[in-house]
C-alpha cells in the first residue's frame, strides 16, 4: 500500500511588476512546474496540496513573506510531509536562512525537493 504524500508547492516572484497585466506569470510557471513534478511521483503516493503558498513582490532575502509564513505554520501542524521549489532561491536566498528553515523541516519529518 503506498502512502500518501502531502506536497506544499511554495512559489515566489521578488517583484510584483505586470503581476496585474499578464495572464501567466512566472509564479503560475513555478505552480505548473511544481504540479508536473508532482503528478510524475503520483505512484509514489504524492498529491499536491490545494493551499497555495505564494509570496509576490517578496524578496528571497528574509523570511518575513506571508506565504511562506503560512507555509511554515502548516508544516509545523503537520499538515506537510514535502515541499516542493522551482528553485532554491526561490525559497531563500539567505544561507542563514536556509539553515533554520532546513532545521524546521528536518524536525517536522517534512523532504524538500
Amino acid at each position: 500500500e503506498t502512502r500518501v504524500v502531502r506536497v506544499a508547492i511554495y512559489c515566489r516572484k521578488s517583484s510584483d511588476e505586470g503581476l496585474g497585466v499578464q495572464h501567466f506569470s512566472s509564479i503560475d510557471a513555478q505552480r505548473e512546474s511544481g504540479e508536473y513534478y508532482v503528478a510524475s511521483r503520483k505512484h509514489d503516493g504524492w498529491i499536491v496540496l490545494p493551499d497555495r503558498y505564494d509570496d509576490f513582490g517578496f524578496s528571497g532575502g528574509n523570511m518575513d513573506r506571508p506565504g511562506l509564513r503560512r507555509l511554515m505554520a502548516d508544516i509545523a501542524a503537520k499538515k506537510i510531509d514535502c515541499v516542493v521549489i522551482y528553485k532554491l532561491d526561490r525559497l531563500t536566498r539567505s544561507i542563514r536562512d536556509f539553515g533554520q528553515l532546513m532545521d524546521a523541516f528536518d524536525k517536522a519529518g517534512v523532504r524538500p525537493e
